[in-house]
């Protein structure tokens, strides 16, 4: 279903994210106070505008508050803050903030922020899971203690079906989805039978995920 996004601050970042949602074939609103960012997304995206996201009447001359999510992925974290805070005061009702580290993340989140994400420290504690283990092929954080990995099938697990292998009971970990070759079983049956080559996408405790990591 098609979804409105606004997407306010257009470094690589903010950039990004509005290609992709533009590429999914939503409705994408780009904002920048740099003519410059703004003249480079004008072709990628529904709208682009110029203009000062600190500035109340500004927002609201966009009719911001009609959008699905408000993404803010401004550097400066005076403005970013700024920002968030007059996009809730204006009733948008999501609104997702980009933060560079913990403190940022603390104040958006008091100002109202919905939604705080840290691209840098996430993207590098994903390299670091990919870089430790040769068997994580991704990981995505859900909460300090729990993530969803995506491990490739190992010796142990190849030939064998999700009942014999009993990970919820041997590991406490579950079984959400199967990715084979361009293929993804995302009900995974209990005789379902893993194969060399398989990718299986599990989640549960961070300590848990480790020791199936090592089940070799």
């Amino acid at each position: 279903m098609k979804r409105q996004f606004a997407v306010i601050g257009l470094g690589r970042f903010g950039s990004s994210v509005a290609r992709a949602l533009n590429a999914m074939g939503h409705e994408v609103l780009a904002v920048d106070s740099d003519e410059e960012n703004v003249q480079r997304m004008a072709d990628e995206v529904t709208h682009a505008v110029t203009a000062d996201a600190t500035d109340a009447a500004a927002l609201k001359a966009m009719g911001i508050r009609n959008f699905d999510a408000v993404v803010v992925a401004i550097g400066d974290m005076q403005a970013s803050i700024l920002c968030t805070l007059l996009l809730k005061e204006l009733g948008v009702g999501d609104v997702v903030a980009k933060a560079d580290n913990d403190l940022h993340g603390k104040v958006l989140q008091r100002t109202g922020a919905d939604r705080v994400i840290y691209p840098e420290r996430d993207s590098g504690v994903r390299l670091a899971h990919n870089l430790s283990a040769s068997t994580i092929l991704d990981y995505i954080e859900l909460a300090p203690d729990y993530s969803i990995v995506e491990i490739s099938a190992t010796q142990a697990l190849v030939g064998k079906t999700l009942r014999h292998l009993a990970l919820r009971v041997t590991f406490n970990v579950n079984v959400i989805a199967i990715r084979r070759g361009s293929s993804m079983n995302i009900t995974p049956q209990a005789d379902d039978q893993v194969l060399a080559g398989d990718v299986l996408i599990v989640v549960g405790r961070n300590d848990d995920i480790k020791r199936l990591e090592e089940y070799q």
